[in-house]
């Protein structure tokens, strides 16, 4: 029996499903919420970049938006890693926007890269299971 993840997420959500074969059908084993990544810019930072005691250089500013996706995406990649580790898939789909899908590449192993048998750039996060199933269908026997 061949088991198949598939990772359906956007900067601020994760849904991990598993496949467990032909008819099947998709099986829910996870959901991850960041919701700093919702939040605002001004809401994620404490205070401002300044000059440090005269030195003459200032910090480089970094988005904190994009830092929060990047936390996220080291979670899910993570989350992904362990389930390699403990046998608990062979393949893997993913299922995200396009640029997350490059922070996601950036942070998961080779190990875990070897298993993706499809990267689909579309944001599914939020469609419910049954249309899910509809997408998938070309990429995995539900």
């Amino acid at each position: 029996m061949s088991i198949t993840w598939i990772m359906v997420a956007n900067a601020s959500h994760a849904r991990l499903f598993t496949n467990k074969g032909p008819n099947k059908g998709l099986e829910l084993v996870k959901e991850l919420e960041h919701p700093e990544s919702r939040e605002k810019a001004a809401e994620l930072v404490s205070d401002r970049i300044g000059n440090y005691a005269g030195s003459g250089s200032y910090a480089q500013p970094t988005d904190p938006k994009a830092h929060e996706a990047e936390r996220f995406a080291q979670e899910i990649a993570h989350e992904l890693e362990q389930g390699r580790v403990n046998n608990a898939y062979e393949k893997l789909i993913m299922v995200t926007s396009a640029h997350f899908m490059g922070l996601l590449n950036g942070r998961i192993t080779t190990q875990v890269k070897n298993k993706i048998s499809s990267s689909i750039n579309k944001d599914y996060t939020q469609l419910p299971v049954k249309e899910l199933s509809g997408h998938l269908a070309a990429h995995v026997m539900l």
